[in-house]
């Protein structure tokens, strides 16, 4: 069944005090970027790979410092190629592995990540989002939902998506998503973006982080040692009718993995209007709804926390109640298609984006918002950011 979390608190670990004596948690301040770092220490990572890339350079920053001196393997690579290979080896080993980059940098990891995924290989990939196309800028956007969430690289594979939109979830999400990448043999990516990895806020994460202990897979490619065959893994399989059999079981993989899904809602019993979005911009969304909420606008918001499998059941549920969605994200309209598949027709699903860096403010989306209560749903105001900013300047 799907797993509903309410998050409420904020933030993540100090970096000042990470071995004091007892194993207890405390609440500090840190960075977002900090807090991925941590949450895959805490997560068991056994094996890091990256190269460096704005906004996200202080994920492999502080790893490169922590990883050593626990006892594990961090690695800059010559390049976001190198790797994407590199984990693609720790993880046929059976470590657990990861590696971390921005936009750009996870482009090249496309074929790599593919390669990865047919090979049916656990591993954490973090995306801290920045501007684009192309080179863009290194401010905050939501532009890779689709290279995310179908599957960036050839072939038809997906990897489990996590969007958080706090730092705290920021130390969460690491350390839950390897034990997700096991539990189905396949790749997670963390989702977050620029605003997310530079925010400093207050969270519990542990005092202490212990040596991380190697779990031995059935299936890792360890040598022979005592089997009586020789474990094999990789993604290439010459006859047709093989490789449809594996993609099959790739597809069920997918299916399985709605077992993971999970949301986050605020107001939406009684919400008239329901907002979703996601990760920072799921943070202006709740501004806007409250704002709405205290002139008297019953509005609610609807926060996925998993982009892929995306909640679509939880989504119809919990806005059953609403005569129309607004999909809120930094971005020019890609979780809004998912949204428009799950709804299906039933209401109207307006779109209201900004992109290249570009944050509106919560006052900026309560206007739309509320020419959306008021019943307008033409196309020009539907997509008025998107357009008049882009014809205008």
């Amino acid at each position: 069944m799907p797993v509903q979390v309410d998050n409420r608190l904020s933030g993540a670990a100090a970096i000042d005090h990470l071995t004091p004596s007892s194993s207890s948690s405390s609440r500090r301040l840190v960075k977002g970027n900090e807090a991925l770092a941590l949450g895959a220490i805490a997560g068991g990572v056994e094996c890091f790979f990256g190269y460096p890339i704005t906004p996200q350079n202080e994920v492999p920053e502080l790893l490169s410092d922590l990883m050593p001196r626990l006892g594990r393997v961090f690695l800059q690579a010559e390049s976001e190629v190198a790797s994407i290979n590199m984990v693609y080896g720790a993880a046929a080993a059976g470590h657990r592995a990861m590696t971390s980059s921005s936009s750009p940098g996870i482009s090249l990891m496309m074929e790599g990540l593919s390669y990865i995924a047919g090979a049916r290989l656990p591993c954490v990939v973090i995306n801290v989002m920045r501007g684009g196309p192309g080179l863009g800028n290194i401010a905050p956007s939501q532009a890779d939902y689709f290279q995310a969430c179908k599957g960036g690289g050839h072939g038809d594979y997906r990897c489990i998506v996590l969007a958080p939109w706090n730092v705290q979830e920021m130390f969460e999400f690491p350390r839950m998503a390897f034990e997700i990448a096991e539990r189905y043999r396949m790749p997670v990516m963390i989702l977050a973006d620029a605003v997310l990895g530079s925010m400093l806020e207050p969270a519990t994460v542990p005092d202490e982080f212990p040596p991380a202990v190697h779990r031995p897979a059935d299936w890792a490619c360890t040598g022979r040692g005592a089997r009586s065959h020789k474990n094999v893994v990789n993604s290439l399989f010459l006859s047709a009718d093989e490789l449809e059999r594996h993609n099959l079981l790739l597809q069920r993989t997918y299916l399985d993995a709605q077992a993971e899904i999970r949301f986050d809602t605020r107001f939406t019993d009684d919400a008239e209007l329901g907002l979703v979005a996601f990760g920072a911009a799921a943070r202006v969304a709740l501004s806007c709804v409250r704002q709405l909420r205290a002139a008297g606008q019953r509005v609610g918001l609807f926060r996925p926390q998993t982009l892929f499998p995306f909640p679509a059941e939880a989504l119809r549920r919990a806005t059953a109640g609403a005569k129309r969605l607004v999909v809120f994200e930094l971005n020019a309209g890609q979780m809004v298609e998912d949204v428009r598949l799950t709804i299906n027709g039933a209401k109207p699903v307006e779109f209201f984006g900004r992109m290249g860096g570009v944050i509106p403010s919560p006052e900026e989306l309560a206007e739309f918002v509320t020419r959306q209560l008021a019943g307008d749903s033409s196309p020009k105001r539907a997509m008025a950011t998107r357009t008049e900013e882009a014809c205008h300047g």
